[in-house]
């Protein structure tokens, strides 16, 4: 089995999706980057290497007994054993995961640019290992779990802001108060006022999703801050993440 050792983490836990598990240039001074002594590197095939990186379901048994034990971290000189946690990779892509002690990869993060060359390095001219997935339910994307390409080129502050306005979205299709739906749809498209009172309250909803789900842009921006204002819950999150970003952004400077 091949092992990496000294690897810098920067682990995100609970994330299903690829995109929400940051490339290096985007990691923040307070992520809290751990150091990993020594840890086995997988080379697999895609379709499993997709189903680690982009969804939280059951890793196949083979893999797991493979990893058993075979990770150690150390914290304050002292060397501790996890249970399942290795670097994976297609020969194109890098990914590392920790179960946490289940069999989902529960936490996942990238490495930095000079370790995952030396992936590649490593598995270059080698077969990938072949494990099988006992069962596997197609992955499912929605409103708070968006498409990939939906978020393709935002920077991690707004996919963030996207997510919170997805949540908030989600929020308004289930309103006790219908004309809150017109009137937010009127915020995002003036244009549409006059339609508006046309629209059946799913109908304006399902415009005002549509219209928000392309890109990001001060409009989602502007429109973002104020749906979620009043609401303590979202107000702490867009102040959290805005204050990560000012903080990163100094650092950068």
């Amino acid at each position: 089995m091949l092992y990496m050792h000294d690897l810098w983490v920067n682990w995100f836990e609970g994330e299903e999706n690829g995109y929400n598990v940051c490339q290096f240039h985007e990691w923040r001074k307070e992520d809290g980057i751990e150091l990993v002594d020594q840890i086995p590197l997988l080379y697999i095939e895609e379709s499993l290497y997709e189903l680690i990186e982009n969804d939280l379901q059951e890793l196949p048994r083979d893999l797991l007994d493979d990893i058993y034990k075979r990770t150690y971290v150390k914290n304050n000189q002292e060397r501790r054993t996890i249970d399942y946690a290795a670097v994976v990779t297609d020969g194109n892509r890098v990914l590392v995961f920790d179960t946490l002690g289940y069999s989902l990869p529960v936490k996942k993060s990238r490495l930095i640019p000079r370790q995952e060359r030396l992936v590649f390095d490593m598995v270059e001219g080698k077969k990938p290992s072949y494990y099988v997935m006992e069962s596997m339910v197609p992955k499912e994307y929605h409103i708070l779990s968006l498409p990939p390409e939906k978020v393709a080129g935002l920077t991690r502050r707004e996919r963030q802001l996207k997510q919170l306005l997805m949540m908030a979205l989600d929020q308004l299709k289930n309103t006790d108060h219908p004309e809150e739906v017109g009137y937010w749809l009127t915020e995002w498209d003036p244009a549409q006022y006059q339609d508006i009172k046309h629209l059946t309250t799913e109908d304006a909803w399902a415009r005002l999703y549509y219209g928000t789900l392309e890109g990001w842009s001060r409009q989602h921006e502007e429109l973002c801050a104020k749906i979620i204002k009043g609401q303590p819950f979202f107000e702490t999150m867009w102040q959290a993440e805005n204050q990560k970003d000012q903080k990163h952004l100094k650092s950068q400077n």
